[in-house]
């Protein structure tokens, strides 16, 4: 094993499953969110003996809002085929899926940029001007973007608390 692997291993099982969450926010597919994050780690992989030591989860987290937003302004055109692809075996995720699926809901009708700050800013909690260095937009763009996106997604928990009051009566 090449020197720095077992540490980049252990990396990768540590930060994982948070950027296969952020990646599916990002995208609303499983499937490509699993192969963006794979990319990243990819990505993250070829410059870790520079970034283990500074802060590799920062590192690859850029890497994969960058590589998103790069797909959204380039977008990859699938080929139609004869053979359908296998289906992995699901595991059963049935706590959370109500919230997951009205947050995927909430989140569609968002423009890719809107997407985009919303997941930085409170999914990855970061500030205001990290989001705006990360996207390399001005502050005011994340600030009004944001300001934006939350006004659309309060509609959509409107909507789910009127749906779900008169589901109850």
């Amino acid at each position: 094993m090449a020197r720095g692997d077992s540490e980049f291993a252990d990396f990768v099982r540590a930060v994982s499953p948070r950027l296969l969450h952020a990646a599916y926010l990002l995208t609303g597919d499983r499937h490509q969110a699993e192969d963006d994050v794979q990319t990243a780690l990819v990505r993250t992989y070829t410059s870790w003996p520079r970034i283990r030591k500074q802060d590799p989860f920062a590192y690859a987290r850029k890497v994969l809002a960058n590589h998103v937003i790069d797909r959204w302004r380039r977008p990859y055109r699938e080929q139609a085929t004869e053979e359908v692809p296998e289906r992995a075996v699901e595991r059963d995720f049935t706590a959370g899926v109500v919230d997951q699926e009205w947050l995927m809901r909430a989140l569609a009708p968002l423009s890719p940029r809107e997407r985009a700050i919303v997941v930085l800013r409170h999914f990855w909690d970061l500030s205001e001007a990290d989001v705006a260095a990360e996207l390399k937009v001005s502050l005011g763009t994340v600030k009004s973007t944001n300001s934006r996106a939350l006004a659309k997604m309060r509609g959509t928990a409107a909507e789910r608390h009127s749906c779900a009051a008169g589901q109850a009566s």
